[in-house]
């Protein structure tokens, strides 16, 4: 009898953990791309952190941060070892054919960057010809960079990474996304912006494509964050333009 009470009891405390977990949102995102999220004594933060914990409060979730290197984001997602992902994610054809996501909370462009005493002559894209260009591995100035032809292309996992190369000048530019080139430009007085693409990107949240309960519920926070002036708000507080 005394073991039967013992066993009831571990029902329900597993029973208890299962609905505290139901309600905490894991969220994957790569905090190496400043100012969407980066690392400040010892704290993920930045505007996709701050929109995320907007969107939870609507939702009635609580979250729990997973930093993860960006190419791992969407097999993290897959896996079930998060249950979304912001991360100054694009929108591409490619990525919706293994996540949905959610409506555009901002749109974005490729910008590269140069050393300030370089003597090449790089001021636009069409420049990069026969040049050696640093990217981030699975960003949008990888998949940009690597349609053009003639153009030697060097991966990095993350900006940082990249940004050290730059200045080592073991490549000749970085193409990466516009608010964080201009971030890192900002605070590195040897590094200067040059072309910017006439293209845009759309920054989204994803989700796995199942969960089509969960996305309309970001869906809707998403919209009336954006009614609310929430996300303007947001906008002023970490953006350049």
């Amino acid at each position: 009898m005394k073991n039967m009470k013992w066993l009831w009891m571990l029902c329900i405390m597993v029973a208890g953990c299962g609905l505290k977990k139901q309600d905490i949102l894991y969220v994957g995102t790569d905090a190496e791309f400043p100012p969407f999220e980066y690392i400040d004594q010892d704290k993920i933060v930045g505007f996709d952190i701050d929109l995320i914990n907007e969107i939870a409060k609507f939702i009635k979730k609580d979250i729990k941060i997973m930093n993860i290197s960006f190419d791992g984001l969407i097999p993290a997602l897959q896996s079930k070892k998060v249950d979304l992902i912001i991360s100054g994610m694009t929108i591409t054809e490619d990525r919706r054919k293994s996540v949905a996501f959610s409506q555009v909370y901002y749109t974005s462009r490729e910008q590269m960057i140069i050393l300030n005493k370089t003597t090449t002559d790089i001021n636009t894209l069409e420049d990069l010809q026969n040049k050696k260009v640093g990217v981030v591995l699975g960003f949008t100035g990888d998949i940009l960079i690597s349609e053009m032809k003639y153009v030697n292309v060097e991966r990095f996992n993350n900006v940082s990474s990249a940004i050290l190369a730059l200045q080592a000048q073991k490549v000749d530019a970085l193409v990466i996304d516009f608010e964080t080139a201009h971030n890192y430009v900002s605070v590195h007085s040897d590094l200067k912006l040059v072309a910017t693409s006439s293209t845009q990107e759309d920054y989204a949240i994803a989700l796995r494509l199942q969960d089509q309960e969960l996305l309309e519920k970001i869906n809707e926070a998403i919209t009336k964050l954006k009614d609310h002036g929430t996300i303007g708000t947001l906008y002023k507080k970490y953006l350049t333009e």
